[in-house]
């Protein structure tokens, strides 16, 4: 039997969680200081998440050439490392084994993962993290797991059934995928539970597999900070994980948007073996008043609201501007290039529009599988159609 809540962490008043983050707040900073960063910076004055907007922000670009500097962490990694992840940059993430290091486990038990079930997990452990994040976050409720990844539906199909899987780990779009091949053969799976991530949950999906009686709930998370909030079972946003600290800025800056309005998500992290201080996601979302129905106490934001540029995630990957500009330079025949992502039946689509002078398709699909690494389809135009719009990527999709 679960209890309520994973930690007495979850139901703090304001007043306790400021007075731990007085203490935990310059402790991080005096440790990222000790690793090379912020320097000449009073640590000891950086103890709460307003005084925050005095540090600069780190973003993704700058932990790239940090990282080129100093391979492979960029000086940023404290301690031994058990793994070394690569993600679309490249930029290179470390992982350990130690218990919910990437802050997984809460929101398993948030949906009521625990010792009795065994999860399916399709999360990708091929050099990106997602796969060892869900893994670590299964282990520390608990829980067994089937480490599936992705691919070969049919077979994960029979492991399901043969195992007697409780819990799907994936993105959203892949158990629609795992359930629509479990029909073709016939077999009936004992999934009551999802928890997904790595792509927007929209809500005719989650709808869909509550008909079948399966809960599906949904968290927001990086490769380079794990776990950053969650949902409960009351579904009324996304409560922020205990072990980070959440801003939202004008995007592009560092400076707070007004409360309710939305902007760019930075994150602090409060692990010291690898810290992260003013990190920009990229990603949009904002602040919700008032706490969850679930009675945890810590604070929520909308969940995943687009990006601050025009990348956008589809089947769970990153799909980025200089991706598109990489496909156009390969090709000295194509002169422009839009990707058009849309939905259907329940999955994401692809669409790689492409104004050029002479065509060779299949060229292209490898290019395509190699740069973004998921298929897409290919439209050949000619030159002039494309809109003048600056728009390299064009997303189709509703969240509402």
């Amino acid at each position: 039997m679960l209890t309520k809540f994973y930690d007495d962490l979850e139901t703090r008043t304001a007043n306790e969680r400021d007075r731990a983050i007085s203490k935990l707040l310059p402790a991080q900073i005096k440790n990222l200081q000790s690793l090379g960063g912020l320097k000449n910076i009073d640590a000891d004055m950086i103890n709460s998440v307003e005084d925050l907007y005095k540090l600069p922000v780190l973003r993704k670009s700058e932990l790239t050439r940090m990282q080129q500097k100093k391979p492979p962490f960029g000086g940023l990694v404290r301690g031994p490392i058990e793994h070394i992840f690569q993600s679309p940059g490249p930029i290179y993430e470390p992982g350990k084994d130690t218990h919910d290091w990437w802050r997984f486990g809460r929101f398993l038990h948030a949906c009521g993962v625990g010792r009795s079930d065994i999860v399916q997990n399709c999360f990708s452990y091929h050099l990106t993290p997602a796969g060892m994040m869900f893994e670590n976050g299964a282990k520390a409720v608990g829980a067994t797991v089937l480490p599936a990844g992705t691919g070969q539906t049919e077979l994960q199909v029979q492991a399901a059934f043969d195992v007697g899987v409780t819990v799907y780990a994936g993105t959203p779009d892949y158990l629609n995928t795992i359930l629509q091949k479990a029909s073709e053969m016939g077999v009936n799976l004992s999934y009551s539970k999802a928890v997904v991530s790595g792509g927007a949950l929209f809500p005719s999906l989650r709808e869909a597999y509550l008909e079948r009686g399966i809960d599906c709930l949904q968290c927001y998370g990086t490769a380079d900070l794990g776990c950053i909030a969650y949902e409960s079972s009351e579904q009324d946003g996304m409560i922020v994980e205990e072990g980070v600290l959440v801003e939202i800025v004008t995007p592009g800056t560092g400076n707070p948007v007004k409360e309710g309005e939305v902007g760019e998500i930075l994150v602090t992290t409060l692990n010291p073996e690898y810290p992260l201080v003013r990190f920009a996601t990229g990603d949009m979302s904002a602040f919700m008043e008032g706490h969850s129905a679930c009675g945890r106490t810590n604070v929520r934001i909308k969940g995943w609201m687009g990006r601050a540029d025009q990348t956008t995630k589809v089947k769970g990957m990153f799909v980025r501007p200089e991706q598109v500009a990489e496909l156009v330079e390969r090709h000295p025949e194509v002169s422009k290039a839009r990707v058009v992502v849309s939905r259907i039946d329940e999955s994401d689509s692809m669409v790689v529009r492409l104004e050029v002078s002479g065509s060779n398709n299949q060229e292209y699909y490898e290019s395509i599988q190699n740069i973004f690494r998921i298929k897409g389809e290919v439209e050949v135009v000619p030159t002039g159609e494309l809109p003048k719009d600056g728009v390299v990527i064009e997303d189709l999709r509703s969240y509402d």
